[in-house]
């Protein structure tokens, strides 16, 4: 991680990410916060963090195409710039206006505004490098700020502030501490905007001509649906998310099931997390022994057998262990997921890999934390963790022979020339 921080555009484009992903957790926090302050019902209030997390999640399902476009058609560093001053925009007018419907608008926009950020961003992480070898070590670096650093500071500044506001003389008369929180929220996202403003390395290498939306769109989806790599990819990450989505639906029944309570919901929770972390950590000495794109099926067929594991676990102390080898076998997908769309996707469609791979994780997590609930009252929490553990192994197994060494090779002739649309 030190050689990728060492590249001066690589640590201002991370500087810029860490403070959008601050801003991206102290608004679920803050936004629903502020949701739960304007709404009169207190039955209403116990969904203010569901609506706010439903209204910046349908953008992803709405605006992934448009959203791999703009990354692929336009400069990124202004894309990105536009989307963090108009989130910054958003959150000042929220503070403002003080409004349920407004503030359900905005976050909407904000989501949109999101949806398109992260793909520009993934796919200018290679451009900054100095060797494609480096990619790993970045989206490492990534990923433990987007689930570590920025979660953990997101997480603090909302407690500090929301425990200094009487100190403060904020009190709950009016809309309190939240309208705080928001305006924090708003500044944060100016901040990225002037430091990529000043960081034309990550505008992209690829000078995309003057094409028709539909048509880029459609270039994409026929490079995807030719790549087996992407599709190895697209097979595994609907496996491992809607493992993960089943395993955040039934956290809670599945703890009470132990009779371990709030206690051992809190403590599975951190076992997931840790052993997250240490799947990440672990990935790039496992890489050096298994190639990417063999150890991606693998990581995800193991995380499916041990999600067996805790659908069958008898007593809290093998849940535990069981749900900890889970996070750890989704860190290695995950990690290496991103170094393969990275290192081994070119440049001229990786904006729009990227946006289809966000729109694919939305797309199944919405739809597993919708169903599985429904399935918990039918079935228990037992059978639908089967379910989603055989559905990830096979999912596992598929990618890996989507994925095997005979379409090995960095993947650049998919789309020729004489092929492009619009």
């Amino acid at each position: 991680m030190r050689e990728v921080l060492a590249i001066p555009a690589f640590r201002r484009l991370w500087t810029s990410a860490y403070l959008c992903c601050v801003g991206d957790w102290l608004s679920l926090l803050g936004l629903s916060s502020l949701l739960a302050t304007l709404t009169p019902s207190a039955e209403l209030r116990s969904f203010a963090l569901s609506g706010v997390v439903a209204t910046q999640l349908l953008p992803g399902l709405l605006l992934a195409p448009l959203a791999g476009w703009l990354a692929d058609r336009f400069d990124r560093r202004l894309v990105m710039v536009l989307a963090d001053l108009v989130r910054c925009g958003l959150f000042l007018s929220v503070a403002v206006v003080g409004t349920t419907s407004w503030l359900l608008v905005a976050n909407f926009a904000i989501g949109a505004c999101s949806m398109v950020w992260i793909p520009a961003k993934d796919s200018s992480i290679p451009t900054v490098l100095h060797r494609p070898e480096q990619v790993e070590a970045a989206s490492q670096l990534s990923l433990v700020t987007t689930y570590g650093l920025a979660l953990l500071t997101g997480a603090g500044l909302f407690s500090v502030l929301s425990a200094l506001g009487p100190v403060l003389g904020v009190h709950d008369g009016g809309l309190g501490i939240a309208s705080v929180l928001v305006v924090l929220n708003g500044l944060l996202y100016l901040s990225s905007a002037l430091i990529l403003a000043r960081l034309p390395e990550v505008s992209g290498r690829f000078a995309a001509p003057a094409r028709q939306p539909s048509g880029m769109v459609r270039e994409g989806l026929r490079y995807m649906s030719r790549t087996r790599l992407v599709q190895g990819l697209v097979v595994g990450i609907v496996g491992a998310i809607a493992g993960a989505g089943t395993v955040l639906a039934v956290a809670r029944p599945y703890a009470n099931s132990l009779h371990g309570g709030e206690a051992a919901f809190g403590t599975l929770v951190i076992a997931v997390f840790s052993g997250l972390a240490l799947g990440v950590w672990l990935a790039p000495a496992l890489a050096r022994r298994l190639p990417h794109h063999r150890l991606f099926g693998v990581a995800i067929l193991a995380a499916g057998t041990a999600l067996l594991a805790v659908a069958a676990a008898p007593h809290l102390w093998f849940a535990l262990a069981a749900v900890g080898v889970v996070g750890a076998c989704a860190g290695v997908a995950f990690l290496t997921g991103l170094t393969i769309i990275g290192s081994r996707v070119e440049d001229s469609v990786r904006g729009r890999v990227n946006a289809f791979v966000q729109a694919v994780v939305k797309i199944v997590l919405f739809g597993a934390t919708t169903l599985v609930p429904a399935a918990v009252t039918l079935a228990g929490t037992r059978t639908p963790m089967l379910v989603a553990g055989v559905l990830a192994g096979l999912a596992g197994v598929w990618a890996y022979r989507l994925m095997s060494d005979r379409h090995d090779g960095l993947v650049t002739e998919v789309v020729t020339p004489h092929d492009r649309v619009g």
